[in-house]
């Protein structure tokens, strides 16, 4: 009779924490999904924000003698500006490249209408995403001026405010659901390690009865929600993996090119599911603890 006990015992804990880890790994998937959107929308704002060019316009001369010195000038120029260090990329635009780019967006193939290059050369400049603001980009701007060989310097300070104010917009919202989501995955998480002490109580009242301190009725407790957190986190992990995996090969997402965010984003769900299953564990025992004989029918 003993032993069917036994068995039965045991069987409702390993359910128990088979549960546990479930609901674990559910809820830290939830938020390493979250991470993953918060990490493509980084990377795609940062994408948005280099698309952001000044375009350089060089003093355009009419005399075909010095045509070859100016190209070389230029050109000169345009490796001055890529050593910079704000500087992402920088393309050269020729006359001759202008005035094709030029009949191409007005729609014209006849050269009756156009004199041979009228367009002058140019350089369009992206800037590295963490320098996209008015004041850099005015900074840069007085500083490709510089130069005598360039004659305007241009940039669309319209389209910058505008990609500015959505982009705040989608950080507030990502932050707020982030928030939101966190929130919710603390009670769910809370709520199975109460659930998962209160089958215990009596134990844990049944020990500190017969003399047992504190510390050393919670450390079994402490220990298991440390290797539930952990194990909950690994399947956690290894769906988000396959999630990531399959939107890469669908060309849903872009191949990951630098994995630090991802690493970190696995470390934050790993170090999560362990401090919210510890925390819970603790304030859940130290609950049972606290309280008296005749409470534990009614807790």
């Amino acid at each position: 009779m003993s032993k069917r006990v036994d068995k039965f015992t045991k069987r409702r804990l390993h359910s128990s924490n088979i549960t546990v880890v479930i609901s674990i790994s559910l809820v830290l998937f939830l938020i390493g999904i979250l991470g993953m959107i918060i990490i493509n929308a980084n990377s795609y704002i940062d994408y948005l924000r280099e698309q952001m060019v000044i375009e350089v316009f060089f003093k355009n001369s009419s005399d075909p003698k010095t045509e070859v010195q100016d190209e070389k000038n230029q050109l000169q120029y345009l490796d001055s500006v890529r050593a910079y260090s704000y500087v992402k990329s920088v393309k050269y635009i020729a006359k001759t490249q202008a005035t094709q780019i030029a009949k191409k967006e007005l729609g014209v193939d006849t050269e009756a209408l156009f004199e041979s290059d009228i367009y002058p050369a140019s350089v369009t400049v992206s800037l590295k995403s963490q320098y996209i603001d008015s004041a850099h980009i005015e900074t840069v701007k007085r500083l490709l001026q510089k130069n005598t060989i360039v004659d305007e310097v241009k940039s669309d300070s319209a389209l910058l405010s505008k990609m500015n104010r959505s982009i705040d917009k989608v950080i507030i919202g990502t932050s707020v659901l982030t928030v939101i989501i966190l929130i919710i995955a603390i009670s769910l998480i809370n709520n199975s390690i109460r659930l998962k002490i209160f089958s215990k109580r009596f134990i844990i009242k049944t020990m500190q009865l017969v003399g047992a301190r504190r510390f050393f009725i919670m450390k079994p407790f402490l220990i298991q929600a440390v290797w539930l957190g952990t194990l909950g986190a690994v399947i956690a992990l290894i769906l988000l993996f396959c999630v990531d995996y399959a939107l890469i090969h669908y060309d849903i997402l872009p191949p990951v090119v630098d994995y630090t965010y991802y690493i970190l984003l696995s470390v934050f769900i790993i170090l999560l599911g362990i401090i919210i299953t510890t925390a819970s564990t603790h304030l859940a025992t130290w609950r049972y603890l606290g309280l008296r004989l005749d409470d534990l029918y009614y807790s």
